[in-house]
């Protein structure tokens, strides 16, 4: 006679999958501190009300000592990694359906752009702070060398890629107002939004509020993330009971007796 035992239940149960709830958690926090950083870095910005183009020398005198200003752009060189997360997050809501296409193009192109958005800022906007270091009549013989690079000549003119990324963004956007996925006021403020960030150098108050409607436009899908239940894993499910366990067991061994 053999002797087989079972486990106390074949039936399965879901259990949370804290992988899945920290990716969901994960991406939220990204949804939301992405513009937000966004806003802070626009806001310390000095002259914001003005609504003026600033020439590349303009804009190196205005770094020049700046601590606030440079902290801000290094915040924004970090930001580019939470874009590409919020970039791949739009994508998967348009994987399939009317909007696959705009998801998939303008991921793809948003992706690059933030790519070259931390090149930017690296070029440009981390050097001054290490430029602080050295005294004015030496920062005075380097402007001519740094008048070339923020006039983006030579290699650096690729960092103009860099527009790929609020075109992408309005592309993703079109994408969720055409298939549906997002009401009309919410795709359209981030269509808007990421349009508007791209203002050029002098014109920040226009960056703000383009930083304030991406929040509008991102924070009911982080809420969304937060509120729906994390998937699940199959997992055996205990017995109520020490009886029904043995009970379960002399079963099992009965039948293959």
């Amino acid at each position: 006679m053999t002797t087989k035992t079972l486990p106390a239940s074949s039936r399965s149960l879901n259990q949370p999958d804290p992988t899945e709830r920290a990716r969901r958690l994960g991406t939220a926090v990204a949804l939301v501190a992405m513009p937000a950083i966004f806003v802070f870095a626009f806001a310390t910005h000095p002259g914001l009300g003005s609504m003026q183009l600033l020439e590349p020398a303009e804009l190196i005198l205005r770094a020049r000592g700046n601590p606030l200003l440079q902290f801000a752009h290094a915040l924004v060189t970090l930001n580019t990694a939470l874009l590409v997360v919020v970039a791949w997050h739009l994508q998967s809501l348009l994987r399939a359906g009317r909007g696959a296409w705009a998801g998939l193009a303008g991921g793809a192109m948003a992706v690059l752009g933030a790519c070259l958005l931390a090149a930017d800022k690296g070029a440009m906007c981390l050097t001054m702070s290490a430029l602080d270091a050295v005294d004015d009549a030496t920062f005075t013989a380097m402007i001519p060398g740094l008048t070339a690079i923020f006039a983006k000549q030579g290699w650096v003119v690729l960092v103009w890629g860099m527009v790929l990324l609020p075109v992408g963004v309005a592309i993703q956007a079109a994408g969720l107002l055409r298939s549906g996925m997002w009401p009309k006021w919410q795709a359209a403020a981030l269509f808007a939004g990421s349009l508007l960030i791209a203002a050029p150098d002098g014109m920040e108050i226009l960056n703000l509020a383009a930083a304030l409607a991406l929040l509008v436009a991102l924070a009911p899908e982080a809420a969304r993330l937060v509120r729906s239940p994390s998937m699940a894993t199959p997992g055996p499910r205990t017995s109520r009971c020490r009886e029904c366990r043995f009970r379960l067991a002399a079963t099992a061994t009965q039948k293959a007796s």
